[in-house]
């Protein structure tokens, strides 16, 4: 009888073996929340694109946290990229409210593999931007033994519109922050699904640049982003100004009541009486962009509670250890005037009462566009947020800072007009990515080795918690008592922050601009 039992037993496991081999999903196909995708299997990598994450934010989810995905039936395929949200102009892979997708590149060849997850987060001033964009092809990232993740959100007035019906109908009586909150959204999915791709939920970092760079530094103060990543790398990025109604690059952040004036004026100017009305109106039909209003995230005391600056002089912010930096020349996509009569007008407009110490920090030569007037542009939009990161983090945190100055450009003859031009705003993407083009007779030896040590210290930084490994030099954590940065260019080495002194006149501005005098001045 015993004998019996065993083997109606052993008969069993057998069989169930059988059904579980018959059940296994083919090649390049993975359940994730909503069903069965498939994807497009390579010789080294499996690709997926346009998987959701969410619900559409269509019809009354416009303008309204992200909603869980829409179950399918079937198999999805996810071999094309997903439109971008809705913004002007026209991206490659077209444009829609339907925009809530995410993009996979996985070299991994079984779910048990947890490899470190890299999670790209776009620029595009929050009002621009998709993940089909060539130069964020994360197939050469994905080589180095990551699985490279690449998140789309909602950007302009249908991400970060506040409104006070908007906050009236919100759980948390707050409105805005709808491009921020599908970030999140995107890195909840990816903790619930990354394992199926061989990714580890416990090893993500994310990245971005511009926009994306904000974003991360954002991220890393909301509260309810907590434990959905472990590792931050910010690409000329950082939002640590105090919060003023008008709007200059590195100022650009208002609290909920003012956001909400602006919705209010917003909605007149798209000639709607109410949300419900404005709902109603065709997405293409809407004011969009950069200058309507409403294409910014805010400080709305829920996804980021206050001034980012003074949640970090606390303490308050996920600590995490973080790669931050910036580009020699961010200036040069900013300038304050074309000749020093319209940049000193200009420095006065912006710094107020402040001017005079910054203009004796950065002072006007006689060419048009003095690189002193664009170093004041860079740090005031990104190097002193950058630094300010690295100081506040450094002091008040215990998870490591390391520091960057990006400085690769071509070598310019003494009487070229960009003679003194450093690298502008953005060019170091497709470095990071490494997705120069060799071929062309742009790239130069020195922008493939500079790419492929980026490339590395940015992928050792998501396997390690930092960017040291074989084949780069070291790169020490910056620290109150060890301020060094990499400084990344035709040659890699270590320095001091480049134009400490200035930026330190910076800070001094910024400490002003919280004191009530600096607060009355900037209304």
């Amino acid at each position: 009888m015993a004998m019996m039992k065993f083997l109606r037993y052993v008969l069993f496991a057998i069989l169930a073996i059988g059904i579980f081999s018959c059940t296994e999903l083919p090649d390049g196909q993975v359940k994730v929340d909503g069903g069965i995708i498939q994807g497009t299997v390579t010789e080294e990598l499996t690709i997926y694109k346009g998987i959701p994450f969410a619900a559409p934010p269509i019809g009354n989810l416009r303008w309204k946290a992200p909603q869980p995905v829409v179950p399918w039936e079937g198999v999805k395929q996810t071999t094309e990229f997903a439109p971008a949200s809705m913004q002007p102009g026209n991206p490659i892979s077209g444009k829609s409210e339907d925009c809530l997708y995410l993009n996979v590149w996985t070299p991994a060849k079984s779910a048990k593999e947890k490899l470190p997850v890299l999670v790209w987060i776009y620029g595009g001033g929050f009002s621009f931007g998709s993940t089909s964009d060539p130069v964020h092809n994360g197939e050469h990232l994905a080589f180095k033994g990551v699985v490279l993740v690449s998140i789309a959100y909602r950007v302009g007035q249908l991400g970060f519109l506040a409104h006070p019906e908007l906050s009236a109908e919100n759980p948390e009586n707050v409105s805005g922050n709808y491009g921020l909150l599908d970030q999140i959204a995107g890195l909840k999915w990816i903790q619930n699904n990354i394992s199926a791709f061989g990714g580890d939920p416990d090893k993500v970092t994310i990245f971005g640049e511009s926009a994306g760079g904000i974003s991360v530094s954002m991220l890393c103060a909301s509260p309810i982003a907590k434990g959905l990543f472990h590792g931050a790398i910010s690409q000329s990025g950082g939002s640590f100004g105090p919060t003023r109604p008008t709007t200059y690059p590195g100022e650009n952040m208002k609290a909920l009541q003012q956001a909400e004036r602006e919705g209010v004026a917003y909605l007149e100017r798209a000639g709607a009486s109410s949300i419900a009305e404005l709902r109603k109106i065709e997405a293409d039909a809407l004011p969009l962009g950069m200058g309507v209003g409403g294409a910014w995230p805010i400080v709305d005391g829920y996804v980021i509670p206050d001034d980012q600056y003074l949640l970090y002089e606390a303490g308050k912010y996920n600590d995490v250890p973080v790669l931050i930096g910036y580009n020699s020349d961010e200036g040069l996509s900013f300038p304050l005037g074309r000749t020093p009569e319209e940049y000193v007008a200009s420095a006065k407009n912006r710094f107020g009462p402040y001017v005079d110490d910054l203009l004796a920090a950065y002072p006007v030569g006689e060419s048009n566009i003095p690189r002193s007037a664009r170093n004041l542009m860079r740090d005031a939009a990104f190097g002193w947020h950058t630094w300010a990161w690295a100081q506040l983090q450094s002091k008040t945190g215990k998870s490591e800072v390391y520091l960057y100055y990006f400085d690769q450009h071509p070598e310019r003859l003494a009487d070229s007009p960009q003679f003194d031009h450093g690298t502008p705003h953005g060019v170091d993407v497709p470095y990071v990515f490494m997705n120069l083009d060799p071929n062309s007779e742009r790239t130069s030896k020195s922008d493939l080795a500079i790419s492929e040590t980026m490339g590395t210290y940015w992928t050792n930084f998501a396997k390690y918690g930092h960017p040291n490994g074989a084949g780069v030099p070291d790169w020490p954590a910056y620290s109150e008592q060890n301020p060094v940065v990499m400084y990344l260019g035709p040659t890699v080495y270590l320095s001091e922050v480049p134009d400490e002194s200035s930026l330190r006149v910076m800070d001094n501005y910024f400490r002003w601009r919280r004191t009530q005098e600096g607060k009355e001045w900037a209304k």
